[in-house]
């Protein structure tokens, strides 16, 4: 008796549940089944060994699918298999998009955690020191006909001389042809100071040259302000912060950035300004030169810092 495709494909699968348990061969299945079915059942096969590698934790789920296929009826092993096969090809797809946005050779991609200083050599021997919680990327296929870089928190950069050399930022971009500068960008904070050579700085389709000493700083969306900088590199490189009438909100998220602390501030005034400069090596130092200057009192439980008004 000739059997109908439904017939074939319910065989095909118990062949496949078998295969898949070891209780058949690779050259049983060859005979048991078509060409065509042994080679999409190989590739099957590979996808499985990449959903164990990226699925570690879902081994005991894998093991237990595969004592369904084989002991279910054939009725039952069909219903598994398509199951089995939409999450391998989901599991593909997600290691695919995996692999081209996180592996791609062409972008580069650093990033700093709390408390942590990083120094990056670039391409064409620049280096960009990155503050903690920061974060620089790059195309480096690009690289020589555009040095550009995209920078979210802060850096200090030293970059040779040569080619227009832009630091992107989501407040504004910093344009310098070899000099040395920091950048701060966070949500609504935007900070360029010049220490050598000359900046441009670009913010809302208007144009700003610094020259050494001299800076930018915007905030929460208010007219930009001058800066001046009597150092030759940002104090935070020494371990030092140092502000000058700056609302305290963003002074408790750089003290947040530095020791993976949170604060809780219901009741207090986050605009007040703060000015004063504190080193990072004791944090209950540096909470304590803070929070008298603003007349807070805290309480702390584990990470986690309550603020309140004295």
């Amino acid at each position: 008796r000739v059997m109908d495709k439904k017939e074939i494909d319910i065989n095909n699968d118990t062949f496949l549940a078998k295969w898949l348990a070891n209780e058949i061969t690779d050259n049983q299945l060859k005979e048991l089944v078509s060409a065509k079915d042994y080679i999409a059942y190989k590739k099957l096969q590979q996808g499985i060994l990449v959903y164990e590698n990226l699925e570690h934790v879902n081994e005991e789920t894998y093991t237990a699918l595969k004592t369904k296929l084989t002991n279910s009826n054939k009725a039952k092993v069909r219903s598994l298999y398509i199951k089995w096969i939409a999450s391998v090809a989901a599991v593909l797809i997600l290691f695919l998009t995996i692999t081209s946005t996180f592996f791609s050779n062409n972008t580069f991609l650093k990033k700093t955690g709390y408390g942590q200083n990083n120094a990056i050599a670039l391409l064409d021997g620049s280096e960009v020191i990155l503050n903690a919680k920061s974060e620089i990327s790059y195309k480096k296929d690009q690289w020589k006909t555009k040095r550009e870089v995209f920078l979210k928190g802060e850096g200090f950069f030293s970059v040779k001389k040569g080619s227009s050399f832009v630091v992107h930022t989501k407040n504004g971009s910093v344009t310098v042809l070899g000099t040395k500068f920091n950048v701060k960008s966070t949500s609504d904070y935007f900070e360029v100071v010049c220490f050598s050579g000359k900046v441009k700085v670009t913010n809302e389709n208007k144009e700003y040259i610094l020259k050494p000493t001299e800076g930018f700083r915007k905030i929460n969306g208010n007219t930009y302000e001058k800066l001046y900088k009597d150092t030759t590199k940002p104090n935070w490189l020494s371990n030092v912060a140092s502000y000058r009438s700056v609302p305290i909100k963003y002074v408790l998220k750089d003290i947040e950035n530095q020791f993976g602390v949170v604060f809780k501030t219901n009741n207090i005034d986050l605009n007040t300004l703060f000015t004063g400069s504190f080193n990072y090596k004791d944090k209950e130092i540096v909470y304590k030169t803070v929070f008298n200057a603003m007349e807070l009192d805290y309480t702390i439980k584990s990470n986690q810092v309550v603020l309140y008004k004295k």
